[in-house]
């Protein structure tokens, strides 16, 4: 069917011939068992696109959005689909564009420090090809091995090593993307302060509401001379948590400080076998780097101060092969609870690193109360926590009670002075949450900013923010109104 000058066409079969033309028959999916593949991330949201697209180039990318345009659909932008948050869920149907096709590294240039990458690179395969230079890129993800440095972009993803290094936004310096109205254009560049407003950073963890990222410009850092891990052993998840402030309130800030429960070790370990006693309440994976003298300085300060609050014992690694097998477990610890329940909830949530104690120690209890088994690993310098929640999702009900557990840890979170997220963005699943940490002004600038891109349910509807035309509330307002917080914090 042509397009009507009063309006947009809603014929589907129109559709499809015109993103064929554009970016290939073989780029274009739109076959209901094709689509099922699509309608999920990591998280536990469902909902079907019209048609998936696969783009090879920008141009690719502006021609799909342009027909969205046309169409009148919403566009939700996809990387390797291993988002924890509902993020690329295609609540409102739509084109969802899939981005992993355009998965070249375009430079490497190490005089200046600099990576230029289409947003389908995995983050692992960048680690790799920037090893014989002797540099990394950062933000390094426990999914490394499958998410997109685009997808990392979108989230502002961290990783176990932004304690000292920060996350993906201290690590773009330049974008290319894609604007809702079709436009290609650049923000930021090749050097860290570009001048005018920092509209690289305001995309940076927009979760694809303001425009969908074709290229980005990384900075790289140099790989340390030395590198040491420690693996600290504590009988309780309280003074490992303890443990966490006093090696800081020392002085020493570690690249890295990883912490694995019992539940967890008793998981990861028989499938990984890193080295983790089965019969410790929590370990810390700490790591240090720099000059040898300085890495074998901080060591000992850090040994001691785990050794002062508790550690029963301290291991130290020094070589490659003993350090990736530690942290080996610590990465494939989310995996190995895939195999040993029926299905896990994972949550993301802040909290100071002088509240850790008393927040975990809420954690456990809400889990014991609710009746669920949790699984606790997390980037413990940061208070960045990850509680695992696992259960049967064929018991009648047992969803419904997760999903309200999930709540109230995230309100634990927010009352002893964090945040609802970390890393993992915001999503589908947690957009009521934001309520609890900004003010409606607040949230009204936030609209604001989205719209001066597009409209907002053109791109990733129903997402970050809370509410939204034609959105359904969803299971993170049913939660907050069950806990009856709606309060601003």
């Amino acid at each position: 069917m042509p397009t009507n000058d009063t309006g947009p066409t809603n014929d589907p079969g129109s559709l499809i011939r015109e993103l064929q033309e554009a970016l290939g028959a073989s780029n274009v999916l739109h076959e209901p068992e094709d689509l099922v593949v699509y309608e999920y991330d990591a998280t536990i949201e469902r909902s079907l696109p019209d048609v998936v697209v696969f783009p090879a180039t920008a141009e690719d990318v502006a021609a799909a959005v342009r027909l969205a345009v046309k169409y009148d659909l919403p566009v939700v932008p996809r990387g390797s689909g291993t988002g924890l948050s509902g993020g690329a869920v295609p609540i409102k149907g739509g084109i969802l564009i899939v981005m992993t096709r355009m998965n070249r590294i375009l430079e490497i240039d190490a005089d200046n420090r600099v990576a230029v990458v289409q947003p389908g690179v995995i983050n692992l395969h960048l680690q790799n090809a920037l090893a014989e230079y002797g540099l990394l890129y950062a933000p390094d993800p426990s999914s490394q091995r499958v998410c997109t440095i685009g997808g990392n972009i979108a989230n502002n993803s961290g990783g176990p090593h932004t304690l000292a290094h920060g996350s993906t936004v201290n690590h773009i310096l330049g974008l290319e993307v894609v604007l809702p109205d079709g436009r290609i254009v650049r923000l930021g560049g090749r050097v860290p302060d570009a001048p005018g407003v920092d509209l690289r950073g305001l995309f940076v963890g927009s979760e694809g509401t303001l425009g969908i990222v074709t290229e980005a410009t990384l900075r790289l850092v140099r790989q340390a001379p030395a590198t040491r891990t420690l693996l600290a052993i504590f009988d309780s998840v309280a003074a490992a948590s303890e443990a966490v402030s006093t090696v800081i309130r020392r002085g020493v800030i570690p690249v890295a400080m990883e912490m694995l429960d019992q539940e967890i070790i008793r998981i990861v370990e028989p499938r990984i076998h890193a080295g983790y006693p089965l019969d410790a309440g929590a370990v810390l994976l700490i790591e240090v780097e720099g000059v040898p003298d300085g890495v074998a300085a901080d060591s000992a300060v850090v040994e001691q101060a785990c050794r002062d609050t508790g550690a029963r014992e301290v291991r130290s690694a020094d070589e490659a092969e003993e350090r990736e097998r530690l942290w080996e477990g610590r990465k494939a610890a989310i995996g190995a609870i895939g195999g040993a329940a029926p299905a896990f909830y994972l949550l993301d949530g802040v909290v100071p690193r002088t509240k850790l104690p008393e927040v975990m120690t809420q954690v456990l209890e809400l889990c014991r109360e609710y009746g669920f088994a949790c699984g606790n690993v997390f980037h413990a310098g940061d208070g960045n926590l990850h509680p695992n929640i696992m259960f049967d999702p064929t018991i009648p009900g047992a969803t419904e009670r997760v999903l309200e557990l999930g709540g109230a840890i995230m309100r634990a979170c927010v009352d002893a002075g964090g945040s609802v997220t970390g890393e993992h963005g915001i999503g589908l699943e947690k957009r009521s949450y934001m309520e609890w940490v900004f003010s409606e002004a607040d949230l009204d600038a936030q609209r604001s900013v989205r719209e001066a891109f597009g409209p907002a349910d053109r791109f990733n509807p129903c997402k970050v923010l809370p509410g939204g035309h034609g959105c359904a509330s969803g299971h993170a307002s049913e939660v907050m109104q069950h806990l009856g917080a709606g309060s601003y914090v």
